[in-house]
């Protein structure tokens, strides 16, 4: 019965081209629009480490005096001081630890066949790698012991190194950082591609850094900060040593804790923390504060997705409610207009339920008509988005779950908008139509 449905309403179609035409348009824009604002909230929305989101946490510590406050709903600035962060990462209190900062260099060959190109860096722990599961295409992580020294040690992401070394491996090869020699010890596939979670105080969007150097070189080399600083009392920084004693906050920090045990064990290591820097002078609060947020708590606290985002695609899905308006005009007007063949067909012994199921398939098959158009305008918009903002390139996508809900949304939304008309069509008294052929 179903197939013959789709037969009778294919020829319903067919016999009002431009009516069915303009729905089916109708139904496609409304689609489009609708897709692209969600494709765009889900990608940005989504879990970006799903394998590990509850084991990674990012670390914040209330090191202000008292009276100054932060701007945060809880008072705890986003970043941790270099005391703090290099403190933490000597301890090693935690599974695996990872503080970083945003840096970076001139990049070159050291030859007059590569131009310096100056890049954004990011010098963190060999810990990095595994915490956020970075797959190695050549080599790995830079040894311990570069941790430990500050070897002039460097990972870098896979475009960089087929750009820079070919399709042949790099590892062992010298780099030059500024103007120091480095040696490629591993290529990385790209740690994320959506959102930059580890590091939402630089820009949740922007890419991710292309290369990745020990933590210790940050004293070592005086590595710059290519990234947001801040602070809470005048300080008089006039060299790079005070600027690493200072009360700064610029760096992150993430541990890696498998269960509750272990998050309670690293908490109870952070209060015994704050307790000895008290006893330094610092943290002078009567009640100093220290949170522990996993990735996604983190991206919540930290408003990846704003109140704009979640507006526009509710604005969106009441565009496609209008287009939905029009098109139950559309059908009743057609189904109307159809209730003398209707009359005839209850005459003939044809149930109110079978008449009202036929028109529902109709619509239904509207639905999907305009759902798969739909798709190719959502396409077409979301490669507009991409080629006007290039930090929403890889958010600007549809994946499978977005092109199984673009039909699916169409069919469902169509099927309500054609309960009134096909409920209408199937009341048809056949009497009355047959006393007037």
């Amino acid at each position: 019965m179903f197939w013959h449905y789709i037969d009778l309403s294919w020829r319903s179609l067919k016999r009002t081209p431009m009516v069915s035409t303009l729905m089916v348009l109708a139904i496609a824009i409304g689609i489009g629009v609708t897709m692209t604002t969600l494709s765009v909230y889900h990608m940005m929305s989504a879990d970006p480490i799903p394998a590990k989101s509850k084991q990674l946490f990012a670390v914040q510590l209330q090191s202000m005096d008292d009276g100054d406050g932060w701007w945060t709903s809880d008072d705890l600035p986003y970043q941790l001081s270099f005391p703090d962060a290099e403190n933490l990462y000597q301890d090693r209190a935690a599974k695996a630890q990872a503080p970083m900062l945003r840096t970076g260099f001139a990049v070159h060959l050291g030859d007059a066949r590569t131009k310096p190109q100056l890049m954004g860096a990011r010098a963190t722990s060999r810990d990095f790698f595994s915490m956020f599961n970075a797959q190695f295409v050549h080599g790995g992580a830079w040894r311990e012991q570069a941790d430990k020294d500050a070897m002039k040690q460097v990972v870098i992401e896979r475009s960089l190194s087929e750009e820079l070394y070919g399709q042949q491996s790099p590892v062992g090869k010298t780099l030059y950082l500024d103007n120091h020699v480095f040696e490629v010890v591993g290529v990385v596939a790209p740690v994320t591609r959506h959102i930059k979670f580890y590091d939402l105080n630089n820009g949740a969007f922007r890419k991710p850094e292309r290369i990745f150097v020990p933590f210790s070189l940050i004293r070592e080399l005086e590595l710059p900060s290519w990234g947001n600083s801040n602070g809470w009392k005048r300080e008089e920084i006039k060299s790079y040593q005070d600027k690493l004693n200072s009360e700064i906050y610029w760096l992150q920090y993430w541990v890696e804790l498998d269960n509750d045990e272990q998050k309670q064990q690293y908490s109870d290591y952070l209060r015994n923390y704050i307790d000895q820097q008290k006893q330094l002078g610092r943290f002078t609060r009567e009640h100093p504060k220290f949170s522990l947020r996993d990735v996604n708590q983190w991206m919540t606290y930290n408003k990846v997705v704003s109140e704009d985002n979640k507006i526009l695609v509710l604005l969106s899905f009441m565009f496609l409610a209008v287009c939905l308006a029009n098109i139950l005009g559309l059908l009743l007007a057609k189904f109307m207009r159809r209730a003398p063949e209707v009359g005839v067909r209850r005459a003939l012994g044809a149930s109110k339920t079978q008449v009202f199921m036929q028109h529902l398939v109709e619509v239904a098959l509207l639905g999907s008509l305009g759902g798969v158009l739909g798709i190719f305008l959502a396409q077409l918009s979301l490669w507009g988005v991409r080629e006007s903002y290039s930090a929403y390139s890889d958010l600007a996508t549809m994946d499978a779950l977005m092109l199984i809900s673009a039909p699916v949304i169409a069919i469902i939304a169509c099927v309500v908008a054609g309960l009134l008309p096909a409920w209408q069509v199937c009341r048809t008294n056949p009497a009355y139509y047959l006393k007037t052929q």
